[in-house]
C-alpha cells in the first residue's frame, strides 16, 4: 500500500478500449498521475445490458479497484455513468467521477440544437437530455441509439465500408433535425472521429466528454489535495477478457503495445451481497 495518497493511482474503467480516450486526455492534462486502467472486455458491450447488470458490474470493479489502493475512480463509460454513478457514489467512500455531466455542460456552452449518439442503455436512461435541459431548458436535444458502434470499434473495423454505412444511418435523423452540436455519448466513439467528421457538415461542433471529464478530475484532485507532484509510475492495464485482443486493438491509440494483465473480479450475486462486500468502503 502506498502511504502517500498523492502518489496512489487513479483507476479508470470502461467496458473495453473506449476509455482510452479518457486515458489519452489524462496523459495530456495530468501527466504526473499514475493510472490503473481496467477494461471489462469479457462482458462488453455494456450498452445492451440492464441497469441491475451494470450496477453489479460497476460494484465488482470498484471493490477490486479499491483493493488495488487507488485514490480515485473514474467511470470512463457513459452507460455506467448513466445507470450506476449516483448509487455507487453513495455506497463507497472514495471519489468516483462520471462522464455525463462534464459532457452535457460543455455541449450547452457550444450549441442550441444538440444531438447525442450513445449506447441503447444510455439513450434509454435519458441521462444526457435530463442533464442538458436542467442546465438550459431552451436547448433542444435529440438522441440516437448506436448499438453497432462499440462492437465494430472493439473488432478494429473503424475504416470498413460497413462502418461508414452504419454511421450514415445513425446520423441521418440528427442531420434531419439540423443539429449544430454532436456529443460522443460513449467514450468509444471518438475513435470514429474520421468516419463521423466525413459525414457531418463542417459547422457541426463535436463534443468529446473525455476532455471535459479530465478537467473535472483535475478540479477534484486540487480540491482534495491529491495532485501528484512527482513523476508517474507506468500505466497498469488489466482486462477481464483476452489480454492479447485488448493489446492488439489499443496499440493504434496508445502508440505502443501495452502489457495487459488478465484479471478476475470479485463476484457479487445480488445487491444484498454487494452491501456485505463493501466493508470499510461503505459510507457510515
Amino acid at each position: 500500500m502506498t502511504t502517500d495518497k498523492k502518489a496512489r493511482k487513479i483507476a479508470v474503467f470502461d467496458s473495453g478500449v473506449g476509455g482510452l480516450t479518457v486515458l489519452r486526455e489524462l496523459y495530456q492534462q495530468l501527466p504526473n498521475e499514475s493510472i490503473l486502467y481496467f477494461g471489462d472486455t469479457a462482458r462488453l458491450p455494456y450498452g445492451i445490458r440492464s441497469q441491475s447488470e451494470i450496477l453489479q458490474f460497476v460494484r465488482e470493479i470498484i471493490i477490486w479497484a479499491i483493493d488495488q489502493d487507488v485514490k480515485m475512480i473514474v467511470m470512463a463509460c457513459n452507460t455506467s455513468s448513466a445507470l450506476a454513478l449516483e448509487t455507487v457514489q453513495s455506497e463507497f467512500d472514495i471519489p468516483i467521477l462520471g462522464v455525463i455531466l462534464p459532457g452535457a455542460k460543455a455541449a450547452v456552452q457550444k450549441g442550441r440544437r444538440i444531438g447525442v449518439i450513445a449506447t441503447p442503455a444510455t439513450v434509454t436512461s435519458n441521462a444526457y437530455r435530463q442533464a442538458i435541459q436542467e442546465m438550459d431548458a431552451a436547448v433542444q436535444v435529440w438522441q440516437v441509439s448506436c448499438p453497432e458502434f462499440v462492437p465494430l470499434i472493439e473488432q478494429n473495423r473503424i475504416h470498413d465500408p460497413y462502418t461508414y454505412q452504419v454511421a450514415q444511418e445513425y446520423l441521418a435523423p440528427l442531420l434531419d433535425q439540423r443539429i449544430d452540436t454532436l456529443i460522443y455519448g460513449c467514450t468509444h466513439y471518438p475513435h470514429l472521429a474520421p468516419v463521423l467528421r466525413s459525414l457531418l457538415p463542417p459547422s457541426v461542433r463535436l463534443v468529446d466528454p473525455a476532455v471535459h471529464l479530465v478537467k473535472s478530475i483535475t478540479q477534484e484532485l486540487e480540491l482534495l489535495g491529491l495532485r501528484n507532484p512527482n513523476l508517474p509510475r507506468p500505466t497498469r492495464f488489466c482486462v477481464s477478457g483476452c489480454p492479447q485482443q485488448f493489446a492488439s486493438v489499443s496499440v493504434q491509440w496508445l502508440g505502443y503495445t501495452p502489457a495487459v494483465e488478465p484479471t478476475v473480479l470479485p463476484v457479487i450475486e445480488t445487491s444484498e451481497t454487494a452491501n456485505l462486500s463493501l466493508g470499510e468502503g461503505r459510507r457510515s
